[in-house]
């Protein structure tokens, strides 16, 4: 489905991503795990056109999207939840969901984006109970809902999420993650963006860690997670504390 092949890509005179190549199938969920500053969201943001790519290629389903504007992309079928929501908060809930399907309104189409409405609200109920309230009041994880409801509503290929864990508890995260598994199994190819290794890759079906730029390992997501050097440098202080005690996960 996504095809990425040797891509480079700057941030003024950083050389954010170093040659770059990853694949997509359909309906998997590939997680992409690294530390801060590793490149995982600007490879996001290069997808979606937010970031030029400076060399390199990228193709979504065959087609050559590498120089396609950001509006084009949304329309082919790719569509990005942005680290830290970036909701329009004066707006209301419902009409943030309905600024997501803006490429889709017309008069034939409003019944089928009423019918998408539906679905999100199903997803995540407490929308629905919010749907009048203006986003910027909306508590961090109602906000995080909004923003994949937002993506939901566009009609997604392929959702390209980033960090949707992130400053949210526990129960919040659980239930979008189990949000995220629903929607691979209605369809939506997905590719995760996460510091919470042990969160994305328990959800993954394969897996790419990147570091200061580059691809440093690919695999299925159950192997990687038995990495070793992969446990070590991600899975947290609570494998860091067992293995110390002679006791792995």
């Amino acid at each position: 489905m996504l095809l990425i092949n040797k891509i480079n890509a700057y941030y003024g005179g950083i050389h954010a991503l170093r040659n770059v190549s990853l694949h997509i199938k359909g309906g998997e969920i590939v997680a992409l795990i690294g530390s801060n500053g590793a490149g995982k969201s600007t490879l996001l943001n290069c997808i979606s056109k937010v970031v030029a790519i400076h060399t390199g290629h990228i193709t979504f389903e065959g087609l050559e999207i590498t120089r396609m504007s950001p509006e084009k992309i949304v329309g082919h079928g790719i569509v990005q939840v942005p680290e830290g929501r970036q909701i329009f908060n004066p707006l209301t809930a419902l009409e943030n969901l309905e600024l997501g399907a803006y490429l889709r309104f017309s008069k034939k189409r409003n019944e089928e984006i009423e019918k998408d409405l539906d679905y999100v609200m199903e997803l995540f109920p407490i929308l629905r109970e919010r749907k009048n309230q203006k986003a910027g009041t909306l508590s961090g994880g109602e906000q995080q809902m909004l923003s994949i409801g937002r993506a939901i509503m566009a009609r997604p290929k392929l959702m390209l999420l980033d960090e949707p864990s992130l400053g949210l508890a526990p129960l919040v995260v659980k239930e979008i993650f189990d949000v995220i598994q629903k929607l691979k199994q209605d369809g939506t190819t997905i590719l995760l963006v996460e510091q919470n290794a042990k969160a994305a890759l328990g959800i993954a079906n394969r897996a790419y860690v990147i570091d200061t730029g580059r691809i440093t390992l690919e695999g299925e997501a159950e192997a990687l997670i038995e990495n070793e050097e992969v446990r070590r440098a991600y899975l947290g202080k609570d494998y860091r504390e067992k293995n110390a005690e002679g006791s792995l996960l």
